[in-house]
């Protein structure tokens, strides 16, 4: 019975260690219009990095596409001086996508996915 007055405790403790663990609290994350507003009054670049498919069946207007899985060897082709908002499907390629970047030295923002944008088209 003493174990059963605990599972509320439990559960938020589990709770809030998803939540870490999934970068709810994660510094890159912006939301859709600090997004648009980086990309329009600070030029930043906006990054799709979904596969090519995905991004031709629709995408934001003004993203450019690079797959996640070649930004490794594309990120050195993109201006260090300018910001980086990156977008994918769900938000875990993002994620991945806007660390990779912050490591490299880029200035990256999370927007997570593509439905969060609320710039424009």
């Amino acid at each position: 019975m003493r174990a059963i007055r605990h599972l509320p405790l439990l559960g938020a403790l589990l709770f809030a260690a998803c939540s870490v663990a999934a970068g709810d609290d994660d510094p890159t994350r912006v939301d859709g219009d600090r997004a648009a507003q980086l990309v329009a009054e600070e030029h930043a670049i906006l990054l799709d990095v979904r596969t090519p498919q995905e991004f031709a069946a629709g995408h934001v207007e003004g993203a450019i596409n690079v797959p996640v899985q070649t930004l490794p060897e594309a990120a050195s082709e993109l201006a260090i001086d300018r910001p980086v908002v990156v977008y994918c499907r769900s938000g875990h390629r993002s994620a991945r996508a806007a660390a990779l970047l912050e490591r490299e030295g880029y200035e990256a923002h999370d927007l997570g996915p593509m439905s969060a944008w609320t710039g424009g088209s």
